[in-house]
């Protein structure tokens, strides 16, 4: 085990190494640097710009803003959040703060803003991290990392640099969120450019502060981030030694009219108002939750309930109506959900459908701004014209990315888009957005890790998307060679953003090991934890390859060991 070096001597304490000790693993440090002992002026030198010449894409130069000394911070817990980790402000070591943008080759094009974290002892690793939805916010680098546990520290706090971007364009109070699609660089940017330059310009900077470039790279991201997190893989292969996605929006150009057309369904009597959306809930635990061998509200085995509940069964009867059943146009609705959107013109790489949503956590009652139907699909309110945000995530990201990306009309009705009007302009942004090249081979040769984890009650996109991209890498490769860098998780009853059933795991730690000590993940294990220290876990399942699922054998329906991995 290497010990960390110190980057700004006489700035790590004790207690920070002692925890650093504990986390780093097989690189060997690098040199450190010190400029008179004082790590705030050590920090503050680091403000020279960054050439384009060190940006493997075409750009501009990085501008940096500000290099800061910040102090170290202990934990915090809010009542409230979005999400469950949103909750939670991690305890952070000292360390130095970078700010910067790199320039855009169009002036009119946004810059793309980053910011880099150089921790006082270096581990000699770095984590980027991804975005979500359609960014414009800067990713600062210093939140837990996707589906990690509460209770671990930061991927910061061990050692590790970390960077984040906003990809190129901020968000502006008043327009829709895909309005910067308009600009082409930026699109580019937001595509996967941003990604890349940013990683590099991030190496050039841990090359300065350190004197020396990273030995080992990492990129973790989960929705929009998991879709950028397999665009390097695909994209830019010799950029990263391991890379974990969660949940990504894969199959873009499809996700984004399937999105739409899920959302035109529920327009008129097909839009079911939040006691129906329980209501469907309920009629699915009925059916299903008791097929793994235990009723514990998470349907393990989801492929299997797709067939074995039909929302029919809750038509009303003629004459009748109300919240204890679904009108015609709500079992429609429904069934559109659940159906593939088939693509009228090509998609890249062949792709010609976007798949049918899943099934469970309908009802997901934990954080409802990101959980279930109520959030993704139906909303609490009928979709309107434009989308209000009152109606479901996925009729609003999904109508303005038809007309931002696609029709570039801002005032198009959405209703009346018609794919194969825009077949060209869909061909030039599927292959920009759709990060569905099954070649990994480039990937896999230069000895990268890839894991992925799809949660199976996810409505913000159809994880069924993510399981047939990696079965189409084995079909390209072959299920020898995938296993020698791939691995695909499934986890039950978890929702978009992990609430609903356990989802929590340490993914960055399972990449490591397998990154740098060849050890090949196994018996990992997902866990629901109390959002309050010490975290305490409250239920966990074995985390299973796909297509295996978690099958009830008897025990404590809270433990994992009362779990076996089936078919």
């Amino acid at each position: 085990m290497a010990t960390p070096k110190t980057v700004f001597s006489g700035g790590a304490t004790l207690a920070t190494a002692a925890l650093l000790l504990a986390a780093c693993g097989t690189p060997t440090g690098p040199q450190s640097l010190s400029l008179g002992g004082n790590p705030a002026t050590a920090c503050a030198a680091l403000v020279a710009p960054v050439a384009s010449s060190a940006i493997g894409l075409p750009s501009g130069a990085a501008t940096i803003d500000s290099a800061t000394l910040v102090p170290a911070s202990a934990l915090a817990v809010a009542e409230r959040g979005p999400t469950p980790p949103s909750r939670i402000t991690p305890a952070m070591p000292s360390f130095c703060k970078v700010l910067g943008r790199i320039a855009p080759i169009d002036a009119s094009a946004p810059p793309i803003m980053f910011q880099v974290n150089l921790p006082l002892a270096w581990n000699g690793r770095s984590v980027q991290y991804g975005g979500g939805g359609f960014n414009g916010v800067l990713i600062t680098g210093l939140s837990l990392v996707p589906a990690a546990r509460f209770d671990l520290p930061t991927p910061l706090a061990q050692g590790y640099v970390t960077y984040g971007t906003d990809s190129g364009h901020q968000n502006v109070a008043g327009q829709p969120p895909q309005a910067f699609a308009l600009n082409d660089e930026a699109l580019t940017n937001f595509a996967h450019a941003s990604y890349k330059k940013v990683r590099d310009v991030a190496v050039a900077l841990m090359q300065r502060a350190y004197g020396q470039a990273p030995q080992k790279l990492y990129f973790m991201g989960s929705s929009e981030g998991g879709r950028e997190a397999l665009t390097m893989a695909q994209r830019y292969p010799q950029d990263f030694d391991g890379i974990f996605s969660r949940v990504p929006v894969i199959n873009w150009t499809g996700l984004q009219h399937a999105g739409a057309r899920n959302g035109i369904a529920t327009f008129g009597e097909g839009w079911l108002r939040p006691a129906q959306v329980q209501l469907v809930h309920d009629a699915v635990l009925a059916s299903c939750d008791a097929a793994d061998g235990v009723a514990d509200r998470i349907v393990s085995n989801p492929v299997a309930c797709l067939q074995r509940f039909d929302p029919a069964s809750l038509r009303c009867a003629a004459g009748t109506s109300g919240d204890n059943c679904l009108n015609d146009a709500q079992v429609q609705a429904v069934r559109t959900l659940r159906s593939p959107w088939r693509a009228p013109v090509p998609l890249a790489n062949g792709i010609n459908e976007y798949p049918g949503w899943g099934i469970g956590g309908e009802a997901t009652p934990a954080f409802a701004s990101t959980g279930g139907w109520n959030a993704w699909w139906t909303g609490t309110a009928a979709p309107t014209v434009p989308p209000q945000p009152s109606n479901g995530i996925a009729w609003f990201y999904g109508s303005g990315a038809l007309q931002y990306f696609y029709a570039r009309n801002p005032s198009l009705d959405v209703r009346n888009y018609r794919a194969e009007d825009y077949a060209a302009r869909i061909a030039t942004v599927s292959q920009l957005m759709d990060s569905t090249n099954p070649d990994l081979s480039a990937f896999n040769a230069r000895g990268g890790k890839l894991l992925m984890l799809e949660h199976m009650a996810d409505y913000a996109q159809s994880p069924f998307a993510g399981i047939r991209y990696y079965e189409s890498v084995v079909v390209r490769l072959g299920r020898d060679n995938v296993d020698r860098f791939m691995r695909l998780y499934t986890a039950p009853g978890v929702d978009h953003v992990g609430s609903g059933a356990p989802a929590n795991v340490d993914m960055l730690g399972a990449l490591a090991d397998w990154v740098e000590r060849g050890k090949a993940p196994g018996g990992l294990q997902l866990v629901e934890q109390e959002v309050q220290p010490p975290f305490k876990v409250t239920r966990a399942r074995p985390l299973c390859e796909w297509p295996l699922w978690p099958r009830y054998v008897g025990g404590d329906a809270s433990q994992a060991a009362s779990f076996q991995c089936s078919r």
